[in-house]
């Protein structure tokens, strides 16, 4: 992989990102906001103080632009980190071409990034939670993201190192149970936060982690598509340029004089 081709599987690695954001804010504006919409609405229905000052930034601009924003920011950014893991994954994964690492690189994410995490410390809309403990339910919510990424790489290396002695299944098998034996330890030691209201609807709340669920997915998903079908294009040569060069090859040579 030389520089070049780094190179290109950055931006095109940030391209699909952008493309995936793109559909995830689609996914996110028709799921996502209605729920959050209800959430404020049943806590100014419960506060007798609205707010005295201006909104520094308004519901709308929330809504749109600043949705808009943070999704595609976020996609563009983790697609170029994906990008770079695709580089050093691709020859180090099995015999597995540019789509299928690119498609299992975007599952790992998923999972290790968001869903592990998201099972301990789920996304709560407004009205939900104590605002003095919102730091640090923030901090430990990256801490779980941190440790479960470091674990799934421990994990890719330990299963590395049993698979001449076990197998490939067997090791991969052996590295997915201890994975998951660290991260319910994780999960068994670690705070947990249960501030939810008792007057707040639960289906409210089960809609809004579903759609930010939603949200992730369909962005992964998208990603692991578009990415995979770019790097093919690139890293794969298309067949009827390897027909010309083969012809072009077998061609006799034209003495001219």
């Amino acid at each position: 992989m030389n520089s070049i081709s780094v190179r290109a599987l950055l931006v095109r690695g940030m391209l699909a990102g952008l493309v995936a954001g793109a559909i995830a804010l689609v996914v996110a504006y028709f799921l996502g906001e209605s729920r959050v919409d209800a959430a404020i609405a049943l806590e100014e229905s419960h506060t007798h103080d609205h707010g005295g000052g201006a909104e520094l930034v308004s519901r709308s601009m929330q809504a749109t632009g600043g949705l808009a924003t943070g999704v595609l920011v976020f996609g563009v950014a983790v697609g170029g980190i994906a990008a770079l893991v695709f580089c050093y994954a691709l020859g180090r994964m099995g015999r597995f071409g540019p789509r299928a690492t690119a498609a299992l690189i975007a599952g790992a994410a998923l999972l290790t990034v968001y869903i592990v995490p998201f099972l301990k410390y789920p996304a709560n809309p407004p009205a939900v939670g104590d605002p003095d403990t919102i730091g640090r339910r923030t901090a430990l919510f990256f801490l779980m993201v941190a440790l479960s990424v470091l674990l799934a790489v421990a994990a890719v290396l330990l299963g590395r190192r049993l698979a001449p002695r076990l197998g490939n299944w067997n090791a991969t098998i052996a590295a997915a149970a201890g994975y998951v034996l660290v991260v319910g330890l994780a999960y068994a030691f670690l705070p947990s936060f249960n501030e939810v209201g008792k007057d707040f609807p639960a289906s409210l709340l089960w809609e809004f982690r579903l759609a930010t669920l939603a949200v992730q997915i369909t962005l992964w998903t998208a990603f692991g598509l578009v990415f995979g079908y770019l790097t093919e294009r690139l890293l794969v040569p298309r067949r009827d340029a390897v027909t010309a060069g083969e012809v072009t090859a077998n061609r006799p040579a034209t003495i001219v004089g």
